[in-house]
C-alpha cells in the first residue's frame, strides 16, 4: 500500500513530464484527459490493469466519438511514455485500439466559389488578410496568431513567411503577390517585432513597455469568431465553418489545380505524406461511376 501511496503521490509529475514541451491547448485537453481517467481509475498509474482501460472506455458514454478517440489516445499516449521511463512495469494500452471514426472530412471541404465569396463579402481590411492568408498561405490558427512582422521576408514582387508551427518545426511559405501586398498593407510603421494581427485592443499602446514592442496577441478564439461571421454572411455551412477549413480548401484546391502531394504537405507542414494524400481520397477526380455512365451512354 506504501508503495502505491508513492506511485500515486509522482502521478502528477509524470504527467508534466509526458506534456512538456506540448503545445498549450494540447497541454490543457491531455490534462483533463489523464485527470479523468485517474478519477475513474482511483489507482496510480503504474496499478493500472488492461481491464481499467477497457472500463475507463466503456465508460465514455456521454462524449461524442471524436472525444472519446481523443481521449483514449490520450492515455494511451501517457502509459506508453511511462514504459519509455521506466515509470510503468508494462504498457496495456498497446492491448486497447481506438474505434474507427466515420471519414466527415469531405464536409469540412469548401468550394472555390465559396473562398471566393468569403473573402469578397468580407469588408474589414485586417480581418480579410486574415482570411485571406488562412486559405492562400494555408496556416494553422496558432500560426496566425503568432506571425509578426520579422517572420515576413520580401523576394521581388512577393514576399514569403517563416512560419513556426506544430512539433516546434519552422517552414517557410511563398506566397503569391496578391497575398503579399495584401497583408503588407497592413503594416504600416509597426516594429518588426509587432504581431502582424494584433488584438484591437492593443493597438495604439504598443509602444508601452508592459506589451513590449508587439502588442497584444490576437486570441484564436477571435479568429474563430471571424471566420464564422465572415461564412455566415456568405450563407456558407452556418455556425460551422473553422479556420482549419481554410486549410482543407487549400489542401484539395492546390491537388486539383495541379500541385504536387510532396508540394503541399511542404507547405501545410504536415507530419506525414500520407495526410496530405487524404484529400486526393475524399475529392477524387475519377470514378467507375463515371466511366460506367459514359459506356452506357455510347451505346
Amino acid at each position: 500500500m506504501q508503495e502505491l501511496t508513492r506511485g500515486l503521490d509522482r502521478d502528477p509529475w509524470f504527467i508534466e513530464l509526458w506534456l512538456h514541451g506540448r503545445p498549450e491547448k494540447t497541454q490543457e485537453a491531455y490534462r483533463a484527459d489523464m485527470a479523468r481517467f485517474k478519477d475513474y481509475i482511483g489507482k496510480p498509474l503504474p496499478a493500472v490493469t488492461l481491464a481499467d482501460l477497457q472500463a475507463f472506455s466503456d465508460s465514455l458514454v456521454d462524449l461524442k466519438p471524436a472525444s472519446k478517440n481523443r481521449t483514449i489516445a490520450a492515455v494511451k499516449s501517457a502509459l506508453s511514455f511511462g514504459v519509455k521511463m521506466n515509470y510503468l512495469p508494462t504498457n496495456v494500452g498497446l492491448l486497447v485500439k481506438l474505434p474507427r471514426l466515420e471519414n466527415k472530412l469531405a464536409e469540412r471541404i469548401m468550394s472555390e466559389q465559396a473562398i471566393d465569396d468569403i473573402l469578397r463579402l468580407e469588408q474589414d481590411p485586417r480581418n480579410r488578410a486574415m482570411l485571406t492568408l488562412l486559405y492562400y498561405g494555408g496556416l494553422r490558427v496558432s500560426e496566425v496568431c503568432n506571425l509578426t512582422w520579422r517572420n515576413l521576408q520580401e523576394r521581388d514582387e512577393s514576399g514569403q513567411i517563416a512560419v513556426f508551427g506544430k512539433g516546434n518545426k519552422t517552414r517557410y511559405v511563398l506566397l503569391d503577390a496578391d497575398t503579399w501586398r495584401m497583408v503588407w498593407a497592413l503594416r504600416g510603421d509597426a516594429p518588426l517585432e509587432q504581431y502582424v494581427f494584433p488584438s484591437r485592443q492593443s493597438v495604439g499602446i504598443t509602444r508601452k513597455k508592459e506589451v513590449h514592442e508587439k502588442g497584444e496577441r490576437l486570441d484564436p478564439s477571435r479568429v474563430h469568431q471571424i471566420v464564422r461571421a465572415a461564412a455566415d454572411r456568405a450563407g456558407i455551412a452556418l455556425g460551422k465553418v473553422s479556420p482549419h477549413w481554410f486549410r482543407h480548401a487549400h489542401a484539395t484546391h492546390a491537388l486539383k489545380a495541379g500541385a504536387s502531394i510532396a508540394l503541399v504537405k511542404e507547405t501545410l507542414g504536415h507530419e506525414s505524406i500520407e495526410t496530405t494524400a487524404k484529400y486526393t481520397h475524399v475529392m477524387p477526380n475519377e470514378s467507375s461511376s463515371l466511366v460506367l455512365r459514359a459506356k452506357r451512354k455510347g451505346h
